[in-house]
């Protein structure tokens, strides 16, 4: 994925968490020289038998913690699957329920080949813990409203969880303007200009919500917002679907970037994003999959299929929107979205959060272009390794991370009963 380089046969070499060397196979005698006696003692060897090496996709908007609502209330109107469904449920999980139901979701996430998410949820203290146990790479954002979290407590997040693991960052944001009053914005866009950080949010999701602001206050939500000074740092939007002509004007002007969740905004008919619109102004585009409650998979590949069909259909075009720039989207964009600099392009210094997929398996032959194979035909099949900071997580079907997955299911089947009911007989 580096800037005018091609799909090559060669090797890459890591050390600790770092990728070390990444060519065609010739000695790297400055390498070498920097060795202690001048060779290198491997821990592991694997050959690839040609199978592609590449960038962990970046999951740039998820909920993990909703795991336990899969498949729960689904087929409802949003307002009532939203009110009446998820947000009681919500309110009865303590930090420790979202420990677990995090760390399902983080072998789900491996299955899927993504290294790392931008995670928003309601206990970033468990969450963080939940990932650190997994070894799994998490940028948590701020959930900010009325009802739960607040400025000081997004300010104290902000300072302990950028210096706690090398697994964990965070960053500012709010859950969205329709569920904040005007004086919270105005203290998170305070902290964005202590800081000189960026900022995180929904926007403009539904046409309810973009109506919503306009009679509160006479504008769109990109432009209130603006107008507040939230985003003279950066940051960006999730699903931004309903935009207008000034709104994408003012994300461009500002550097934002527009994360697209189509997987979320279909299941809930929230609209299709105008991300051809985006790319003619300039404006960055990731992709997420939202929370498993939404969607309700956390699959990268359906997301990116999903991106660029709806793209095509939403412009009555099938020219629109190019593969290979959705797989920016989903793996060099999300990275640079969520603050990771060195997460990603697979090249010597950067962070060793990469991914194999098996291009021996029928979907992805014939060879003619395999990134168009990965957005048109990729599967979760096709992943056979996926590998976070220089750690193998998942191979092969199996995982290795702290702790077997059929202790996280018991565990999360036992919330389930607590916060839900039983589980039904699988007879009934």
């Amino acid at each position: 994925m580096c800037e005018g380089e091609g799909i090559f046969e060669g090797e890459i070499w890591v050390r600790g968490d770092r990728i070390l060397y990444v060519g065609k196979g010739e000695i790297p005698d400055d390498i070498y020289a920097e060795m202690p006696g001048k060779c290198i003692i491997w821990d592991k060897e694997i050959d690839c038998k040609k199978n592609l090496l590449m960038p962990g996709f970046k999951n740039a908007h998820t909920h993990s913690g909703m795991t336990l609502l899969r498949s729960f209330a689904d087929d409802l109107p949003l307002d009532e699957w939203l009110n009446h469904k998820i947000f009681p449920i919500e309110a009865k999980m303590t930090a420790e329920d979202i420990y677990e139901l995090s760390r399902l979701a983080v072998l789900e996430y491996l299955t899927s080949g993504i290294t790392a998410v931008f995670d928003m949820y309601l206990t970033p203290k468990s969450i963080g813990e939940a990932f650190d146990n997994m070894g799994m790479r998490c940028v948590q954002v701020g959930a900010v409203n009325n009802f739960s979290q607040s400025p000081e407590m997004v300010e104290e997040m902000y300072q302990t969880l950028n210096h706690k693991s090398p697994l964990q960052s965070y960053m500012l944001g709010f859950h969205a303007e329709y569920t904040c009053s005007k004086s919270l914005l105005e203290q998170i866009a305070g902290l964005a200009h202590k800081y000189k950080a960026p900022v995180f949010t929904h926007l403009a999701e539904t046409e309810n919500e973009v109506a919503g602001c306009r009679k509160r206050y006479g504008m769109t939500p990109m432009a209130f917002l603006d107008g507040l000074g939230m985003f003279d740092y950066g940051g960006g939007g999730y699903h931004c679907v309903h935009m207008t002509p000034e709104d994408i004007e003012i994300m461009s002007r500002k550097g934002l970037y527009a994360v697209t969740n189509p997987g979320s905004n279909t299941k809930l008919a929230s609209g299709i994003a105008p991300v051809t619109d985006f790319l003619k102004a300039g404006v960055k585009v990731a992709i997420g999959t939202d929370g498993p409650a939404s969607n309700n998979c956390l699959d990268m590949f359906r997301e990116m299929f999903l991106v660029i069909g709806l793209a095509k259909l939403r412009e009555k075009d099938a020219s629109a929107v190019d593969a290979l720039e959705v797989l920016k989207m989903a793996t060099v964009n999300g990275a640079k979205a969520m603050g990771l600099k060195d997460a990603d392009v697979l090249e010597a210094g950067k962070l060793a959060d990469m991914i194999m997929i098996d291009l021996n398996q029928p979907n992805m032959r014939p060879q003619n272009n395999i990134p168009k194979n990965l957005v048109y035909s990729g599967s979760k099949q096709n992943v056979v390794m996926t590998m976070v900071g220089g750690k193998i997580l998942y191979e092969n079907g199996v995982f290795y991370t702290n702790e077997k997955p059929e202790v996280i299911y018991q565990k999360t089947d036992s919330i389930l009963e607590k916060l839900i009911g039983k589980i039904p007989d699988e007879n009934t």
